[in-house]
């Protein structure tokens, strides 16, 4: 395996655990990382909870689960082709939406809103959280016990008054300084990942098609190529022969261009890193078309009227659970009531957060369906 460059993240260098542990030999400390985040409760439930779609609309849309797994793929190829920490990568990226809230962006908007006298939710500071305290599987400290870096890979964003209270993990933000790179690429890894394969189920869906997708620049001259190579292919392999390109474009551009601004910045150290500018980018030209894509998406995917409808559902859904149980906290499971009754808001926001789209409905249907009245 290819020494890691001077100014990755070196799991021996690690600023270490909130709760110190022994060695993890021979696993390095980013490997049990990942390995904690991959048998947490939370990963599991990343399953059923959306990315675009229910859960219930179609056995093949992508979830939390496979959203999470397709980005760990895309960093651990870039990280590996910057000689970067390939361990810390994956768990950044397995870790990344553990605080997603049931049905997606929709879930988190109504939770917010709920939320909004308590100081909001916002799913970065719910995924540390969740690493932090939340997750319940270890006799010495309550959380994952993550390191520092895998815990500030999480945090991709966060307001200065959050900041203030997360101690050190919080410093960057205060310091307007930088994470890892292995943190940078993963974010950009995550963008590469949902918008690519936003598009592959917005076609799946039938709620785009080529036609509309043929005006995007990005996806044209990446079509083009395809049907120039196969000019007798059809159905959703000329699909997948599309996205795939423009994600193996997209990587490498990335990793070029970060390649060309790690050399030019003279950056030696991860110490350098924190302080220089960000270092994980997309070319200017390749940047623009990216743009173009995300805008295409959020005109004709996420805004289209089906995903609205779905939407405003899942939206009323989270506001009736987050008042049934802010009104009243015996309707809380007994585990919750007795967090409740210390935290208050905020242990509520964590049940509905936890929650996957199939629980929320279940427990919707249980609080306000009259045929559930004896259940």
């Amino acid at each position: 395996m290819e020494t890691l460059a001077n100014y990755a993240a070196h799991s021996g260098q690690s600023r270490g655990r909130v709760h110190p542990e022994p060695a993890a030999a021979p696993r390095s400390e980013f490997q049990r990382d990942r390995d904690r985040i991959i048998h947490s409760t939370a990963f599991r439930r990343l399953e059923y909870k959306t990315q675009v779609f229910v859960n219930h609309e179609g056995d093949l849309f992508r979830t939390r689960l496979t959203h999470s797994l397709e980005v760990a793929q895309i960093g651990r190829t870039i990280a590996r082709m910057l000689r970067l920490n390939e361990d810390l990568v994956e768990a950044v990226a397995l870790a990344h939406d553990l605080g997603h809230t049931p049905f997606g962006h929709a879930g988190q908007d109504a939770l917010n809103a709920c939320m909004k006298e308590h100081g909001g939710f916002e799913h970065n500071l719910q995924s540390l959280r969740v690493v932090d305290v939340l997750e319940e599987r270890y006799a010495d400290f309550d959380g994952l016990n993550l390191t520092f870096e895998a815990r500030e890979g999480i945090l991709k964003h966060c307001s200065q008054l959050n900041a203030e209270k997360l101690g050190a993990v919080g410093e960057r933000f205060l310091q307007k300084q930088q994470p890892s790179l292995e943190a940078q690429i993963t974010n950009l890894a995550d963008e590469i990942a949902y918008n690519n394969h936003d598009v592959d189920d917005g076609l799946r869906s039938g709620l785009i098609d080529m036609e509309q997708l043929a005006e995007v620049q990005l996806f044209a001259r990446h079509l083009a190529e395809v049907r120039a190579k196969y000019p007798t292919l059809n159905g959703r392999r000329v699909i997948t022969e599309t996205v795939r390109r423009i994600i193996n474009t997209l990587v490498l551009d990335l990793v070029n261009t970060t390649r060309a601004n790690v050399e030019s910045s003279g950056v030696q150290s991860l110490a350098e890193v924190r302080v220089a500018s960000p270092l994980a980018a997309f070319s200017p030209e390749l940047l623009d078309e990216h743009r173009e894509l995300k805008r295409f998406l959020h005109r004709h995917l996420y805004r289209h009227y089906k995903v609205a409808r779905m939407s405003a559902k899942a939206g009323r859904i989270i506001s009736d659970l987050y008042t049934a149980f802010a009104g009243d906290a015996r309707l809380l499971p007994p585990e919750h009531q007795a967090r409740e009754s210390l935290e208050g808001a905020r242990a509520v926001a964590d049940y509905i957060a936890g929650m996957t789209d199939r629980y929320a409905m279940r427990e919707h249907q249980r609080i306000f369906a009259v045929e559930e009245i004896y259940s």
